[in-house]
């Protein structure tokens, strides 16, 4: 396997910066030609912070809606002094925003918006709210900061997918989902697929273009998959067919070997399937008409980008193997810096390729979701104060929001736990506080079992990172420092991918 000569670059020192108020909103569009399940246990639990006058609230990615432009300046405060800037855009599940940094890792700018909800019938138009976003961000962008934009990347959600006509670039269906499953066609995938691979799975980017292929009558000569982030880079840099390794990971793309492995290839869906480089890597300079209509530099060019969560994890600057990221938001998710690669679909445990390393993740049920369900945000707030985390709790639950579990335990019977509950509220938080952490502590526990790098470090995104005492119960359960991550946004870490992109040269 090749290694990459860059690392430094995810060593850079992040800035810490607050943000501006979110309201909520939430919309998905459920139509389409397979029977498609949305499965709301896939949902990002990587969670945006909102800063209120010292105090902290919480709102998931999915359910957060943006508002205009919002700029942050970095140290420098006249742009002629800075030179050249790298722009990440961040697309999420209900809308997108971008950062733009130095060479340094400051931010110069950020901005956020909500995607419109365009309709196509009873459905959602999501290529034209995708669309619209991209290019409203870049208006939003002052103009003596887009002159100095020298590289452009963008990440995505995770199994997105489109198909396109490659020679207009038209969409021959919608879009679908990172978290719509295709059951219908599952066993064909795992009758050509080894045992347990990451595509064995509803909603994996091989079920859904599987799925499109045995529906679709119409010609597939000039058909082309790409995901969502490959589809936003196109539109900025115009060469159609072109993805990394990390989004393509749920296709089947094997990121060790480099290359589709000759299982898929065999297919005769193969022909569908985009070139894969690795992230960060210059694709072509920015299209003309948008370079000049927006004034950006005649050097700037596009790199390709990767998946929302990988994003994210850049962003926490978690460099060294045994550096991980939980992410407590609606769910738990964890990440691990790896030097083994780990593949089981029984666990929903599957690595990503990071340079010459690997990110090992599963992601649980448990999470924010039930505590919600539990307590408002003044109980748990106000409750969280009196907990004396030093002091181990005697309650064992295993807290889940509904029926079914993904990892450690893959059980999707699995009823939720939360019982008996004792009259003291506090501790009542206490035991469900600390069985999460026990369920966080399992995650990692296998990770080590299936013959990941041992994590000696813990990094903290989401809502739950700024709850001190949740903190210090999982530092006391994992046997592991915790602290909170020095930035948790995916735009950021698709800026670093920018700047990657230009160290190559």
């Amino acid at each position: 396997m090749a290694t990459s000569t860059h690392h430094s670059i995810w060593s850079i020192q992040l800035f810490s910066y607050p943000h501006s108020d979110y309201s909520l909103k939430k919309s998905i569009s459920r139509s389409g030609f397979c029977n498609n399940i949305v499965d709301n246990s896939e949902s990002k639990s990587r969670n945006i912070i909102q800063y209120q006058k010292n105090n902290y609230k919480s709102y998931s990615r999915r359910e957060m809606k943006f508002g205009r432009n919002n700029c942050i300046k970095g140290s420098d405060s006249n742009l002629e002094t800075v030179g050249k800037l790298y722009l990440g855009m961040d697309f999420g599940t209900s809308g997108a925003r971008y950062a733009i940094i130095d060479k340094e890792g400051i931010i110069h700018s950020e901005g956020k918006k909500e995607y419109p909800m365009f309709m196509n019938g009873d459905a959602v138009d999501w290529v034209r709210s995708w669309k619209t976003t991209l290019f409203s961000l870049l208006e939003d962008i002052p103009s003596t900061t887009r002159s100095l934009i020298t590289s452009i990347s963008i990440d995505g959600t995770s199994a997105t997918t489109l198909i396109l006509d490659s020679k207009t670039g038209e969409p021959l269906t919608r879009p679908l989902l990172y978290n719509e499953s295709c059951p219908d066609v599952l066993p064909v995938v795992t009758s050509i697929a080894p045992p347990n691979h990451t595509v064995c799975s509803g909603s994996s980017t091989l079920c859904k273009l599987v799925s499109w292929w045995t529906s679709t009558d119409s010609s597939k000569d000039s058909a082309v998959l790409m995901h969502q982030a490959d589809w936003l880079l196109w539109l900025l840099h115009g060469k159609i067919g072109v993805s990394d390794y990390n989004n393509a990971l749920k296709v089947g793309y094997d990121p060790e070997l480099e290359s589709y492995p000759p299982w898929l290839k065999s297919q005769p869906y193969s022909q569908v399937l985009p070139s894969v480089q690795a992230p960060g890597t210059i694709i072509r300079t920015l299209k003309e008409d948008i370079r000049t209509n927006l004034g950006f530099c005649e050097d700037c060019v596009v790199c390709t980008g990767t998946t929302d969560s990988i994003a994210a994890f850049l962003a926490a600057r978690a460099t060294q193997p045994g550096k991980a990221v939980t992410s407590l938001g609606s769910t738990l998710a964890i990440k691990l810096l790896s030097t083994t690669r780990i593949e089981d679909a029984r666990f929903g445990v599957y690595s990503h390729r990071l340079d010459d390393k690997w990110l090992v993740g599963g992601a649980s049920n448990t999470g924010g979701a039930v505590l919600r369900q539990l307590f408002s945000d003044d109980e748990l707030e106000n409750l969280s104060l009196k907990i004396n985390p030093m002091e181990a709790s005697t309650l064992d639950y295993y807290p889940l929001p509904a029926q079914g579990e993904r990892f450690p335990i893959a059980d999707s019977k699995m009823a939720p736990r939360l019982g008996p509950r004792p009259e003291c509220d506090v501790a009542y938080l206490h035991g469900v506080l600390e069985s999460i952490a026990r369920i966080e502590a399992k995650g990692y526990a296998l990770l080590k079992d299936l013959g990941a790098t041992e994590a000696d470090e813990v990094f903290t995104a989401g809502g739950g990172s700024k709850n001190d005492k949740w903190t210090k119960i999982r530092e006391r359960v994992l046997g592991l420092p915790v602290s909170r991550a020095s930035q948790t946004e995916a735009a950021y870490g698709a800026a670093l991918l920018a700047l990657k992109g230009t160290q190559k040269r």
